[in-house]
């Protein structure tokens, strides 16, 4: 390179080929591929001796880019660290200039949220030295993530299997599932009945169908069959009349623009897309897609935020876009959510680096991925600079007798952002019906229709709940969602079947571990109070080795507790009657991926294996034979009969052998409740075993 040649070193090859179509001549632009350097893996790596001192060595197979950049280094009068414009991104760029012996007086570190022409190029306006306060945030949350992994890991390995790990969002991540599963598997189902009713209005032909509401006290809840009748009977014998009509208007606001957590729950819920693929095919539309007519450009801003913040220019552009498109009385807009202390407010929310850039303009240029993305993103901000729709409510209340029926209908008066964006609670609720009807209506009853309900137990965390549930307990951060579930998964610690997610029964195992050797590691509020001290390490109010120093020594002495009271554990394998039909010996209990199983002790000269079929001491309510502990492919645990496939009996609950004293049937264990397994008996009683 000759006289004043520059060099922008970037995290990904992908975004080297936009950047540098952004740059004259004189720019060298080169990848890190992320990180350069680490904690190395054989060894703890940070020496509680020496104040906690980490030790980085450059990633295995790392050398041959970190030589590269030092050569690119060599030849240049200027290097530019422009990393992501995140905690890691900072960390990254620090490690970075440490690895190729740039003076910490040359460095020149730069950030953009949108790899675009005009962000790239004013960044490079404005270069500034690294910020510690960041790269600390960052260090502490690497080591505090070592800590919990290397001290707490090997313990599970020698108490359940090796490649076991606890790590300090997942192991708390894990527990809330753990809990989640508890609260549906003890949830006792209670009785509820409905009471629609169909009308005949004078002068329509369709029937108005309503809801029981109650009477003139109040709303009135149907416990049983009995109620429901005798209410039923008094409703049959009166002389419907329409007891008011009630019309008012409401405004929904816009919806605000995409933050991480919130793109990764509504590109699960309306693509049903996993977290970990949002956060792929999100990266690619931020790196930059090769546009027609426009190159390879980046069509999103940084995806990793908790900020719904939207520049003043963004704004401006966006406005007079909607003008054109849409009108003037369309433009409004959400108003950006107070951030909660811990946003990382220099970034904006997603959006469109370029609103004038239409997912149907560009559709031919993406992925079916891609496109579906982008179109979310870019509906979803558009939408959010927009008026709020008005809707008009009609309320209409029936007097049968003493009891109340009611029936709603609302309309829209203007569409405002619901033109661009809508989302499942935005259907409208046509019932044209109400809008013909008038105090003056003659009503005449059809039929009264009484129906039982069951109580429904907590729903199955989804990928999208999970996110939800972890932001608002403020565990983890943007960038860590995704690998936590991903990390759970591949563990096999949960499994993901249709969209929930079902612990398995090693997770079960390795989270009443956990939970008992290491409360504090599970526990929610220790793991959200640790991510508010590293937010505060990252503005300056809290020194970085000081959270390490106060959490380290009581890790060590949980460790060491747990390390004893593990000796007292008889740690071998469980010895069953069952012979090894290969070679005669006695076969045990082992833990694989998906739980228990049997392994022959004489492997690995025999390596035979068989389905563990344990037996809970309860025969089957369709055969006789014994119920047995058993799996499903993925290894969420359930009960069947040991003679299937002669006999289907299964149940996700436990059978007791206990039978039901009302109906003579099949009671499960619900928590510390035993529950008759025919809803309809619905005998419920305590479980003494418990």
């Amino acid at each position: 390179m000759g006289k004043n040649k520059k060099l922008l070193i970037v995290e990904s090859p992908a975004k080297v080929k936009t950047i540098k179509k952004f740059l004259g001549s004189n720019y060298e632009v080169a990848a890190s591929q992320g990180h350069i350097r680490d904690l190395p893996k054989s060894v703890f790596g940070i020496d509680p001796d020496n104040d906690y001192e980490p030790r980085y060595i450059t990633i295995r197979g790392k050398g041959p880019i970190l030589s590269d950049l030092k050569k690119e280094v060599k030849k240049a009068d200027k290097v530019f660290l422009a990393t992501d414009p995140d905690r890691e991104g900072e960390a990254i760029s620090w490690h970075l200039a440490k690895s190729l012996g740039i003076a910490d007086e040359d460095v020149e570190r730069i950030t953009f949220n949108e790899i675009t022409k005009d962000a790239v190029k004013e960044s490079l306006k404005h270069p500034r030295k690294i910020d510690m306060n960041l790269v600390d945030a960052q260090q502490s949350r690497r080591m505090l993530d070592r800590i919990v992994g290397y001290k707490i890991s090997p313990i599970l390995w020698k108490k359940v299997k090796r490649g076991l790990s606890a790590g300090r969002v997942q192991s708390a991540a894990l527990g809330i599932i753990c809990d989640r599963e508890d609260e549906i598997n003890a949830f006792v189902p209670e009785e509820y009945w409905s009471l629609d009713a169909e009308f005949k209005v004078s002068g329509e032909k369709k029937p108005l169908i309503a809801k029981f509401y109650g009477n003139k006290s109040g709303k009135i809840e149907i416990k049983t069959k009995e109620e429901a009748e005798s209410i039923k009977k008094a409703v049959e014998q009166s002389s419907p009349v329409v007891d008011s009509i009630k019309t008012s208007e409401r405004s929904k606001k816009a919806p605000l623009p995409f933050t991480t957590s919130t793109l990764q729950q509504e590109a699960s819920k309306q693509l049903n897309s996993a977290t970990k693929k949002t956060m792929q095919t999100a990266q690619q539309l931020y790196e930059g897609v090769d546009v027609k007519g426009r190159g390879t450009i980046g069509i999103i801003t940084y995806l990793r935020t908790d900020s719904t913040r939207i520049s003043d220019t963004a704004k401006e552009h966006t406005a007079s876009f909607i003008a054109d498109k849409y009108g003037s009385e369309y433009i409004g807009g959400s108003v950006a959510a107070k951030n909660n202390s811990n946003a990382q407010d220099a970034h904006e929310a997603i959006r469109p680096t370029d609103v004038t850039l239409t997912p149907e303009l560009i559709k031919d240029s993406l992925t079916r991925d891609q496109f579906r993305l982008y179109q979310l993103i870019w509906k979803r901000f558009v939408a959010s600079q927009m008026a709020a729709a008005k809707y008009e409510n009609t309320t209409v209340k029936i007097a049968a007798g003493e009891y109340i029926y009611s029936v709603s209908a609302s309309k829209i008066l203007f569409d405002g952002f619901l033109s661009v964006y809508k989302s499942d609670e935005d259907k409208e609720d046509n019932n044209t019906l109400v809008n013909g009807i008038n105090k003056d209506s003659e009503l005449s009853l059809i039929k009264v229709s009484p129906e039982q309900h069951f109580t429904q137990p907590p729903a199955h965390f989804t990928e999208a709940s999970l996110v939800k549930n972890l932001e608002e307990l403020g565990i983890g951060r943007p960038s860590t969602y995704a690998p936590t579930i991903s990390t759970l998964l591949l563990r096999r610690y949960i499994v993901k079947e249709q969209k929930n997610l079902y612990v398995t029964e090693i997770g079960t195992v390795v989270n009443n571990m956990l939970k008992s050797a290491f409360p504090t590691i599970v526990d929610v509020n220790f793991t959200a109070n640790m991510e508010s001290l590293l937010d505060g390490v990252a503005d300056g109010s809290i020194e970085w080795k000081q959270v390490i120093r106060n959490f380290y020594p009581d890790i060590e002495e949980a460790v060491e507790q747990a390390e004893k009271e593990l000796e007292t554990v008889k740690i071998e394998d469980e010895v069953t009657d069952i012979i090894c039909e290969k070679c005669g010996r006695n076969m045990v209990v082992k833990y694989g991926p998906s739980g228990k199983f049997l392994g022959c002790p004489g492997f690995p000269e025999c390596k035979n294996t068989m389905p563990y079929l344990e037996k809970i001491g309860v025969k089957c309510p369709k055969c006789g034979r014994d119920i047995v502990i058993r799996r499903t492919k993925k290894g969420r645990v359930f009960y069947g009969c040991e003679g299937y496939p002669e006999c289907d009996f299964s149940s996700w609950q436990r059978p007791s052998d206990k039978k039901c004293p009302k109906c003579g049937g099949l009671m499960i264990e619900k928590g510390k409740k035993l529950v008759c397994a025919d809803i309809e008996c619905g005998h419920v009683e305590d479980n003494k075993e418990a």
